[in-house]
């Protein structure tokens, strides 16, 4: 009797173990299939921005700096390197003046005027938008862009969720901060042609609008066209 249940146990020992090895081998299996199919449906960056034909009357200064992040659905091109990709993103961009404030409470005119001003020690111009992104995309390995060389080209349109400017010094020894929050100045949709290129889960990207940042009758501003440039960081 006593051989017979030590059989028994021995048998059910070894098929708890040869269980529990198959669902570990088929879970690292998972895993292993996930690490090695990707097609980009997260994309996250961070950029330096500017603004481009800006008039010498503007002075920005320090790192001005920007996030970008995307959800994008990728549709691969008949068993090919290439896919389309859309999806949903938001951006968010804050520029740095140099002794310079725009009175966003300025009721007299539509002019966006850049005012001098030693008021704050930094002050920033900040853009959020919700945005929808377009791509073109080539990859090296089609099933797998966390490996190999990958390349887009596309465009995203985005619309102006807030805007506001920010400035910071000390008062009475405390930290003092005054946020003005307007859109008024400001082009309600953001058009952008978008670049990126990169090896595996890191890429480089630039943006830059096809429109002006502020409406067309804003003044001598309203020719501004903010760009990026970054690295970014993409996988899923």
């Amino acid at each position: 009797m006593k051989k017979l249940l030590f059989t028994l146990g021995f048998i059910a020992v070894s098929a708890g173990v040869f269980a529990q090895d198959n669902m570990a081998g088929a879970a690292i299996g998972k895993a292993r299939e996930k690490a090695s199919f990707s097609r980009d449906f997260l994309v996250i960056g961070f950029s330096y921005d500017g603004w481009a034909s800006a008039p010498d009357s503007v002075k920005t200064k320090g790192l001005s700096r920007g996030f970008h992040v995307a959800l994008m659905y990728d549709i691969p091109i008949s068993k090919s390197n290439f896919s389309v990709a859309a999806g949903l993103g938001f951006s968010s961009s804050n520029i740095f003046l140099n002794k310079q404030v725009i009175p966003m409470n300025n009721t007299s005119s539509n002019e966006v005027r850049f005012v001098s001003s030693d008021t704050y020690k930094k002050y920033k111009v900040s853009t959020n938008y919700l945005e929808i992104p377009l791509e073109f995309r080539y990859r090296q390995v089609a099933d797998n862009a966390n490996k190999g060389f990958k390349a887009s080209i596309g465009a995203k349109v985005g619309m102006l969720v807030n805007a506001h400017t920010k400035g910071k010094n000390t008062l009475g020894g405390e930290k003092n901060i005054i946020k003005e929050q307007n859109k008024r100045f400001f082009n309600p949709w953001r058009f952008a042609g978008t670049a990126r290129i990169g090896y595996g889960n890191f890429s480089v990207f630039g943006t830059v609008n096809l429109n002006p940042l502020f409406k067309d009758n804003t003044g001598a501003a309203s020719d501004i066209r903010p760009y990026s440039l970054g690295i970014a960081l993409s996988g899923l």
